[in-house]
């Protein structure tokens, strides 16, 4: 997939990013022969290789995993890809079509006018151009900012630092013992593949709840998709707001899929600590949340364990007797500080999340956190539009199993707006083609 030798100055749509949100989208308006172009700062789909471990798998089901005319059909629907099984999927995906795509070019600035729709300022090796395009998809992902916190650089030097993103196996880090903090998804699953290398684990954890990987027979998120939760739309989610602002549930699909448990860590002899405050040379405060955020988490496990159990009894599902996750361990004291030197500890993985990050967009679209203010995608803001959130319209958008449709609806209003007389030409023909 090589980079366009020209771009015009103006063209109708622009569509910044070319990950799996961003190409959904240009797959629809290709379909519908609308004029865009997809601009991405390095490659089509880098993330995928450049930005995950060497142990990741997917934590949803194979069958999740669907893109414009391109859904899993492998051996293993109910299976969890690892890191280079997505990459060649993602691949052969891109073999099916051909997307306007203009790669290593950055958008450094978008501004919007009153006369010319948005100005694109696009920074490449040969110096920077300008663009305007009538309409613009931003597809950088929900959150690019890492989160390191400020008293990070106050820590001792010879403790080596990175951010999760930065981690790829534990061969990278020096000889001695490893202090992972947050216990989200990647930082729980980060412990896990340091704790399975037999490397001593402190484990700094936060409010994260966790999942059964399965229950009464089968994968949990296949229940939760037989419950119409990843369909649910956001104003209608049970828990509101609150609900999606928390941080996802902790599980893992390695070597088929299976729970994380911090609780059976720590009987193996990883350290668990409770939220990290804050720190200064060698020495590191935690507050005293330890049990707590452990409790919370087992009871978010049986809650949802509980609404499936309900979702079977109400539909008469033959399937095995429940059963409640009880814990195979409990915290002795709530450590309220840390050596690291005295412990051995060579390097701090950050795990602890992003940020927004669009102060390159000027545009009155954005709340007092920097967040997009937007409805399925739409903006306030006309011809501004935004792919791939995190419950962008549900609990599945950000996630395979809702890009797919969080593309056509945007790609189906651009088509309505740059071209009026045909505002059902991609409901047509995704019709004919049984979409």
């Amino acid at each position: 997939m090589g980079t366009h030798a020209h771009t015009p100055t103006h063209i109708p749509v622009a569509v910044i990013g070319g990950g799996q949100a961003g190409l959904a989208v240009s797959w629809y308006l290709g379909e519908a022969d609308v004029d865009h172009v997809v601009i991405e700062s390095q490659t089509a789909m880098h993330a995928w290789a450049s930005k995950r471990w060497d142990n990741f798998t997917l934590v949803t089901p194979n069958w999740h995993c669907r893109l414009p005319g391109h859904a899993y059909d492998g051996p293993e629907p109910d299976g969890f890809m690892t890191r280079d099984e997505v990459v060649s999927w993602l691949s052969d995906w891109l073999t099916t079509f051909t997307p306007p795509l203009r790669e290593h070019t950055t958008v450094s600035r978008i501004r919007h006018t009153d006369t010319a729709g948005f100005e694109l300022t696009l920074t490449t090796d040969d110096g920077d151009e300008i663009l305007t395009a009538d309409q613009v998809v931003i597809a950088t992902g929900g959150y690019p900012l890492p989160v390191i916190p400020p008293y990070a650089s106050a820590l001792d030097p010879a403790v080596a630092q990175i951010h999760s993103e930065e981690y790829f196996s534990p061969e990278q880090l020096a000889d001695g013992a490893v202090l992972v903090v947050g216990s989200g998804q990647s930082g729980a699953q980060i412990a896990e593949d340091l704790h399975l290398a037999g490397r001593e684990v402190h484990l700094a954890i936060g409010n994260a709840p966790r999942v059964a990987r399965t229950y009464r027979g089968r994968d949990c998120m296949t229940w939760l998709a037989d419950m119409g939760l990843y369909d649910t739309p956001t104003q209608e989610y049970p828990g509101g707001k609150a609900a999606q602002e928390k941080t996802n549930h902790y599980v893992t699909g390695r070597d088929g899929g299976r729970d994380v448990d911090l609780r059976q860590f720590a009987l193996e002899g990883m350290r668990l600590y409770g939220l990290l405050t804050g720190g200064k040379d060698s020495t590191l405060e935690f507050a005293p949340t330890l049990t707590e955020s452990l409790d919370h988490a087992d009871s978010v496990y049986n809650s949802i364990c509980a609404d499936i159990d309900r979702h079977i009894a109400t539909i008469g599902i033959d399937a095995p007797e429940p059963t409640r996750y009880e814990p195979v361990w409990t915290p002795d004291e709530e450590p309220a500080r840390l050596d690291l030197a005295a412990a051995g500890i060579t390097s701090i993985i950050w795990a602890i999340g992003y940020h927004p990050d669009y102060r390159w967009i000027e545009a009155s679209a954005f709340d007092g956190a920097g967040r997009p203010m937007q409805t399925r995608g739409i903006t306030q803001v006309e011809g501004l539009s935004f792919i791939g959130l995190p419950w962008m319209h549900t609990w599945g958008s950000g996630r395979f199993l809702g890009i797919d449709r969080d593309a056509r609806h945007l790609a189906d209003k651009i088509i309505e707006s740059t071209s009026p007389r045909r505002p059902h030409l991609l409901s047509t023909h995704l019709l004919a083609s049984g979409q």
